[in-house]
């Protein structure tokens, strides 16, 4: 575990027009994919760990959360995740993108 860990939240998505209750989902995707989005825990990495190192003090960043991109008109990175980590000592913050 980081030497920083922030506890694990489930984040649950809801639509607030009909235009983004019309792009919701992916009909081909397996069931968890467009609902793995979270703040803390630890990453549900895709391709593997890629945790950056803050670019200032140069130790590990802290996963802040990640947000699933699976939908029928505007994926990012093909069914991907977006992963954010922060830097406390140095208020920086990192995404990294990674598609399954």
């Amino acid at each position: 575990m980081p030497e920083r860990f922030i506890p694990p939240f489930r984040l649950v998505l809801h639509p607030e027009t009909a235009e983004a209750a019309a792009v919701a989902g992916f009909e081909w995707a397996a069931p968890e994919v467009g609902h793995r989005h979270r703040i803390g825990g630890e990453p549900t990495w895709l391709q593997g760990d890629a945790t950056p190192a803050c670019p200032d003090c140069g130790r590990q960043m802290t996963f802040y959360a990640q947000r699933d991109f699976a939908r029928r008109r505007r994926r990012i990175a093909d069914c991907g995740l977006v992963y954010v980590f922060v830097c406390f000592d140095d208020f920086r913050a990192q995404a990294v993108i990674q598609s399954g």
